[in-house]
């Protein structure tokens, strides 16, 4: 076969094989097979080395013209598949807009998170600035400037976990009280909620890790009574009218003096009898306060002889269960979606 009559040939059958051709992979194929380096069309160019010399010029301008030719040809071809696969894959894919749409589940804040929020803005409106620091702290801080240096008995009680010797997981949120009077000068009017740690067993009233809210209020003149009427407006504010804060003598290295804070019972209203809450006691214990030690202030860089002040601790935890009834605190760190879903959206 002459290559002239192979070049008809080869133009006849890709033509038609073009109207057979119903995917884009067979005709990247059938490309290929034509028009690739190692194609029909270029082993005719190769072959004209059997062609008379002054027929050459002639043929390369028709294998060109050929080629040409069968090149836009696919590329029509190419078009229109890709319309009618586009067209498939859209009646496949086609939505319903009509549809109803499906809900999204949302989370809920957490009880504690919901307790730390109430407790923010109630300081807050007070005038107290939120504060917070590093949860991985110095001995310095959490030991030495609040009064208790080493070997103290004080330390005992925290139940610490220890990084080394002079790093520790911190036991209570006052080392940031601590930086706080370091950094600033009084007045100072700062709460500082947060994560700490303790060893301690699991049960319904202890976890190794749990969440303090602690405040501090430090300027001149400040006394005990200012405390009282703070940590009154508190409650209140927290639980409604008609709960009281009653103090009892106690013992905190970093404050002189010192009181244990009971409220009256959130489940009975102070009543008592038979109440589980609070053992019939009408009074449930809450947190710890006092006046601010003055060895506290003076190594942390504040003149006692001019400047007093008051600090509280309190547990956001214990105040979640109270607030919400709810009996064993392990609920809060297992995340059961039963247990959470309680607490809204």
């Amino acid at each position: 076969m002459s290559v002239w009559d192979e070049l008809n040939q080869i133009r006849t059958q890709v033509m038609e094989e073009l109207g057979h051709v119903h995917d884009s992979q067979a005709l990247d194929k059938l490309r290929v097979s034509v028009l690739g380096k190692k194609g029909r069309m270029t082993g005719l160019l190769r072959g004209m080395s059997s062609v008379p010399p002054e027929q050459r010029p002639e043929l390369g301008k028709l294998i060109n013209q050929a080629a040409e030719a069968l090149e836009r040809a696919i590329y029509e071809r190419v078009r229109e598949l890709t319309a009618i696969e586009t067209g498939d894959r859209l009646a496949r894919e086609e939505v319903d807009v009509t549809m109803p749409g499906k809900p999204v589940k949302l989370g809920g804040i957490h009880p504690v998170s919901i307790t730390a929020s109430l407790l923010t803005d109630i300081f807050v409106s007070m005038g107290f600035e939120v504060v917070e620091g590093p949860e991985i702290e110095l001995d310095h801080y959490n030991f030495e400037l609040l009064n208790m240096p080493r070997n103290h008995p004080a330390r005992d009680a925290q139940d610490t976990f220890y990084i080394d010797e002079n790093i520790v997981l911190r036991t209570h949120t006052s080392p940031v009280q601590a930086r706080a009077m370091l950094r600033g000068k009084p007045p100072i009017r700062i709460v500082c909620p947060g994560r700490v740690y303790r060893v301690d067993e699991v049960d319904a009233t202890h976890t190794p890790v749990f969440h303090q809210m602690e405040g501090l209020l430090v300027d001149e003149g400040i006394a005990m009574s200012d405390l009282k009427g703070t940590l009154d407006l508190f409650a209140r504010r927290l639980f409604g009218e008609g709960v009281t804060t009653r103090f009892r003598p106690a013992f905190f290295p970093f404050t002189e003096p010192s009181a244990e804070v009971d409220l009256t019972c959130v489940a009975c209203k102070g009543v008592g009898g038979g109440c589980r809450v609070c053992k019939g006691t009408g009074w449930i214990e809450v947190l710890g306060a006092g006046m601010v030690n003055p060895k506290v202030l003076d190594m942390c860089g504040i003149n006692s002889a001019r400047y007093s002040g008051f600090a509280f601790g309190m547990g956001i935890d214990r105040l979640t269960n109270l607030k919400y009834g709810i009996t064993d605190g392990r609920y809060e760190f297992e995340n059961d979606l039963r247990f959470l879903r309680q607490f809204g959206g």
